[in-house]
């Protein structure tokens, strides 16, 4: 027993902690089974790897951000048909990742870029890689924050370490000078050094407008594009999915009869020809 207590304070001393807590049970099991001490430390060292693997898996996850756990098991790709379940199913293979490459996911809000760009992060994170998210809005008040502090380069850092680095909600907000040119700095810093995955709402052509300078728009541009993956997301907002199955449609503006009120966008509405003949909002 003495030399059992040796043991397990040797591997506490060399911060093998899960194998210390487990050495009882390893040897008892080793006894039982008559199996070689030679498979017994290889067990016992296997535990403490794995356990070492999920501790770290797990502070990754946490210093990453991300704003939820999804996975790309559970995305819905019956209800956006306009997504190749095989495009994800290869970029979910990180290939695009040891590349350098960056995923451009475009589309409508609510249509899940959020929810593929969490999922391939996870991902990621899962095969040991390092990620950061964030929204435009928050990198560039933090950024803005950072320049006033005089704490511009160490700042910087925060987004450009990372194997990935996600860029959710580009297109919400009109950039200033100042903005562009510091998404610019960042992206152009990232070029072939490390992968970037932007969702926006807006297609490229408004980008001119959205960075308040086409110059700095098409000089980033070329940068984000030249190795990417673009995935244009077509179809209705998940969040309206459950009014769908209950009998709701979405209907141009065009169609709505005028006396039950015009809207100037497509409008769900739900048919109930039984009471008014027509469309009910």
């Amino acid at each position: 027993m003495l030399e059992l207590e040796q043991a397990r304070e040797l591997l506490l001393e060399m911060g093998i902690k899960t194998a210390a807590d487990l050495l009882d049970a390893h040897l008892e099991t080793t006894v039982k089974e008559e199996t070689t001490y030679l498979t017994f430390l290889t067990g016992l060292l296997n535990c403490e790897k794995e356990e070492r693997k999920r501790r770290s898996e797990e502070t990754r996850i946490k210093l990453s951000r991300l704003p939820h756990h999804k996975t790309i098991q559970e995305f819905d790709f019956s209800f956006q048909p306009s997504i190749d379940p095989r495009q994800i199913k290869e970029l979910s293979t990180l290939a695009f990742a040891a590349r350098k490459e960056n995923v451009i996911l475009l589309g409508p809000p609510g249509v899940g870029k959020t929810h593929l760009s969490v999922a391939l992060s996870i991902e990621a994170l899962r095969g040991g890689m390092t990620v950061y998210y964030t929204t435009l809005p928050r990198l560039i008040a933090d950024m803005k924050k950072a320049i006033m502090a005089d704490k511009l380069e160490r700042n910087l850092k925060t987004f450009l370490r990372p194997d990935i680095l996600v860029i959710d909600e580009v297109g919400y907000m009109q950039l200033d000078r100042q903005a562009a040119e510091i998404l610019f700095r960042i992206v152009s810093s990232r070029y072939e050094t490390g992968s970037i995955i932007l969702t926006s709402n807006k297609h490229f052509a408004g980008w001119g407008e959205l960075m308040s300078d086409p110059v700095i728009a098409t000089a980033m541009l070329d940068r984000l594009l030249h190795h990417a993956h673009v995935i244009n997301i077509r179809g209705e907002t998940y969040r309206l999915r459950g009014r769908s199955k209950a009998g709701f449609v979405s209907v141009p503006p065009a169609v709505i009869n005028p006396a039950l009120g015009q809207i100037s966008t497509g409008v769900w509405v739900k048919f109930i020809p039984a009471l008014t003949g027509g469309y009910q909002e």
